[in-house]
């Protein structure tokens, strides 16, 4: 076995013998900003008692040094994974000095050289296990103790980890900070960052406390902090959580970081929140980019109860924090801050993952049977995240705000720097609710797949709510008039369903629509005389949700193959540069580009790529001046444009200045148009070099090295091939920029000939690389291939292959037969009422 890949099995055999009493850990980053050197001293003190004579330490490293247990030197066992302790007592003392390696993949302690002005900057990340790539530890959740860390650093950086330090030596040109003992916690969720990062200090006060704020941004993305709008939403979400939870923030201080080249949106560590350097726009930025951002920050924010003080005691409960952050992100952005719509992008573009990956064959239950660590990584997808917080909110739904709060108070004042599982919280939720959730527990969390939901009407007229599996459901069911061309909401009726079939008298209307107000988890079908409504209506409808619900309604009709996808792309031709949801617009905006790729017949594609690009165009062109819709339409011309060089032209006068008035061509947005230049052959590496020397920063160097890879040419696109699996000085998203350039285009002409090499190096590349960087490759590399057979043989030839791998490759597998099953009924008569080709 791979003893890197810890197993639920042995990690509860190790809780069980050792109970940990505190960990000290000594780094020394003096040398970071020497290139050259490739790892840092790193010593671990552990005290903890055992009522075993042997266990292990987990390290994956450069090296270990010295290993002392009880004051004796012992020696070294180490098989690159684990460190071998022996001759244990009831008390031990246990010392380990390695050296650990900097780290490019964003795994463990990430480096970054900024190109700007040549700093240097550091920054931890460990989720789910690796920690372990910074010091030695006992890698595993139920396994809480605190930590003290002590981190030589260069004089003058910042140097920040979960505690406030409680010593500052400073010297020659180093500085020593020890920070004050944290509160019990995992070790994933220990974090340190250090470097010349630029400080913004704020604060919180309620009632007797007083919680000091900090933000932390690399100094030449300053300018793009937006530090007033950040500190205000994290004020809020403060106030929401202290009142709702009734237990104070438990952590001391509040730090929030933005870090480059960060593998998640963000990442929870108590007192040192860290987020991707995304969400920082180097120029416009759009309200729902802003609700985005807020949405993450209070996602984060509910964690340091879900999460940190309250912990899972294996990957099984992931839910248990990730389900009720997404939850809590979107309700307390509706009800704190000033984006009260957060429920309608949830509802149209959140729900939207849960749904793909629900109908995938490696769909799990909200609780998952997880048997080891790389099981875990990849349970970080849409069911973990998204279909856990809409079962919450109709869970919501079912019991009320008051007891689910009250349910979350007694959960957290029972369990405070503990460990729980599912039947932990269904107590004190069955015990305020007075309700058995056992029920509920078994229908929602323990099952897996979504529920379809439709209309039928027999001979007689009966009228009948059918879904595809029997769950239950608490939804609403609105009926619309068309008045005045205008759509309007006349009447809504609530309902409680269970069965696979329940009949009900519908009253006439114009629009029926299942799931009005998005309570339950479901798709929804329209039936014929609604879908022609919202085909000649829908930007007419005024509720922004029901548009959402509708929105969420064409487009998963489409992925099933059940509504054309010409037709779903002409309803978005027609009124997406009508719809004044920002939020609801990105997403429709995707889908239609994705549409036309994915599930338009072979022979119309071509027409309808240019009909796209034609749309935006027209769409950015009639958009209010210097409106959030006028850049979002903009970034559309530019993403479609890489498959379709009809306005290469126009592209090219927007590089020169000559954009619709109002519209601002940032750096960023600047790449998205050469780069689709390069991808059809109307730019080369002359003008790359030149937009890069306007812009050589960390983020300029990553898309200018898209856009080379992405140049319509056989020797180009190999040598991004090659450059992706050999050459492993790439960060993370530099291999991204390999991989995405590689596939530019959709030109399948001057790739296809890898497609049996991909087979012959998915298996050596997850045993060799990272599993963050062998997911990248063989999800990002998977051949859009026009049959199934190559990839049903490989999975025939290994079905020995790491289990998680093989889920990667099923998964895409799926991706692939859907494109070719919903391209292939585009052609077929339609078959039931249900469809609507």
């Amino acid at each position: 076995m791979d003893t890197a890949n810890l197993t639920r099995e042995e990690t509860a055999a190790r809780s069980a013998a050792v109970s940990v009493r505190s960990i000290r850990v000594e780094l020394d980053l003096t040398g970071a900003p020497e290139r050259a050197r490739s790892g840092f001293p790193t010593a671990t003190t552990v005290e903890f008692a055992s009522t075993v004579e042997t266990t292990w330490l987990d390290f994956i490293g450069e090296s270990v040094t010295r290993v002392v247990v009880n004051g004796a030197e012992q020696e070294i066992v180490y098989d690159g994974a684990r460190i071998a302790l022996r001759g244990l007592v009831d008390v031990n003392t246990v010392r380990v000095e390695a050296v650990g390696v900097y780290s490019r993949s964003g795994e463990g302690l990430h480096r970054f050289h900024d190109p700007v002005d040549d700093r240097t900057y550091l920054y931890t990340q460990y989720e789910p296990a690796d920690s372990r790539r910074v010091m030695a530890c006992f890698e595993q959740p139920d396994i809480k103790t605190p930590y003290t860390f002590v981190v030589d650093a260069p004089s003058g950086w910042e140097v920040l980890s979960n505690q406030v330090a409680a010593v500052v030596d400073v010297g020659v040109g180093v500085q020593r900070v020890e920070f004050a003992p944290t509160l019990p916690i995992s070790s994933y969720i220990t974090a340190v960052a250090a470097g010349p990062y630029l400080r913004v200090d704020g604060e919180w006060r309620r009632d007797e406390q007083h919680i000091p704020l900090g933000l932390f941004v690399r100094r030449s993305l300053s300018p793009h902090l937006e530090s007033d709008e950040i500190l205000e939403v994290t004020r809020q979400g403060l106030d929401f959580f202290d009142e709702s939870f009734a237990y104070p923030y438990p952590w001391g201080k509040y730090d929030q970081i933005f870090v480059p080249e960060y593998n998640l949106g963000a990442m929870e560590n108590p007192g040192l929140v860290t987020f991707t350097e995304a969400y920082l726009s180097r120029g416009a930025a759009t309200e729902a980019q802003r609700a985005a951002r807020a949405n993450t920050i209070l996602h984060e924010m509910a964690h340091m109860w879900f999460g940190d003080l309250v912990t899972m005691k294996w990957w099984d409960d992931l839910w248990l924090k990730e389900s009720f952050a997404d939850y809590m992100g979107s309700h307390a952005s509706a009800v704190a801050t000033r984006f009260h719509d957060a429920w309608v992008k949830f509802a149209a573009n959140r729900k939207a993952w849960a749904y793909q990956q629900d109908q995938l064959p490696t769909t799990h239950p909200i609780v998952a049977d997880i048997t080891d660590l790389e099981a875990a990584k990849l349970n970080f997808d849409g069911i973990t995240y998204a279909k856990g917080a809409a079962v919450l909110k109709q869970l919501v739904a079912f019991v009320g705000d008051e007891a689910f709060f009250e349910g979350a108070r007694r959960y957290f004042a029972a369990n405070a720097f503990g460990n729980t599982t599912l039947d932990d919280f269904l107590v004190e939720l069955s015990a305020v609710s007075g309700r058995d959730m056992s029920e509920w527990s078994r229908a929602w969390l323990q099952t897996t797949g979504v529920s379809t939901l439709w209309i039928e009407r027999d001979a007689d007229g009966a009228t009948a709510l059918v879904q595809s599996d029997a769950r239950p459901h608490r939804l609403r069911v609105g009926f619309y008039d068309r008045v005045d061309g205008r759509v309007v909401r006349r009447e809504q009726i609530a309902l409680d369903i269970h069965e696979e079939r329940t009949p009900v008298e519908f009253p006439d209307a114009d629009l029926v629509l299942l799931n009005d107000d998005d309570l339950t988890y479901a798709k929804v079908r329209l039936d014929e005389a609604s879908l022609a409504t919202v085909h000649d209506l829908l930007s007419d409808l005024e509720d922004p949700l029901a548009r959402a619900v509708i929105w969420s309604s064409l487009w998963n009709a489409t992925r099933d193959g059940e509504l054309a996808a010409t037709r779903y792309t002409s309803i978005v031709r027609a009124h997406a540069p009508r719809e004044t949801n920002i939020g609801l617009l990105g997403g429709v905006l995707t889908n239609a580009l994705f549409a036309v790729r994915h599930y338009v017949a072979d022979d119309d594609r071509q027409h309808e790529q240019r009909q796209w690009v034609e749309a935006a165009w027209s769409a950015m062109h009639a958009a209010d001046a210097g409106s959030d819709a006028q850049l979002s339409w903009a970034r559309a011309v530019a993403a479609a444009s890489a498959f379709d060089d009809g306005r290469a032209d126009g592209l090219r006068g927007m590089l020169d200045g000559e954009v619709p008035e109002g519209l601002v061509v940032d750096p960023d947005l600047r790449w998205h148009l050469l780069t689709a230049l390069a991808t059809t052959g109307h730019a080369g590496s002359t003008e790359i070099t030149d937009e890069l020397s306007r812009d050589d920063t960390g983020s300029g160097r990553t898309a200018a090295r898209r856009a080379r890879a992405g140049l319509p040419d056989e020797g180009v696109r190999a040598a991004a091939w090659h450059a992706a699996w050999t050459d492993e000085s790439l960060s993370n998203d530099h291999l991204d920029a390999e991989i995405a350039g590689f596939r530019a285009g959709g030109r399948r002409d001057l790739i296809e000939g890898f497609d049996e090499e991909y087979f012959d190096r998915i298996l050596h590349a997850w045993r060799t690389r990272s599993i963050e960087l062998a997911r990248r490759l063989v999800a990002g590399l998977f051949p859009a291939m026009p049959t199934l057979q190559r990839v049903d043989a490989w999975l025939e030839q290994h079905d020995d292959a790491p289990a998680a791998l093989r889920r990667i490759v099923i998964e895409q597998r799926d991706h692939l037969a859907r494109d070719i099953r919903v391209r292939a009924a585009q052609s077929q008569p339609a078959s039931s009422s249900a469809t609507v080709l």
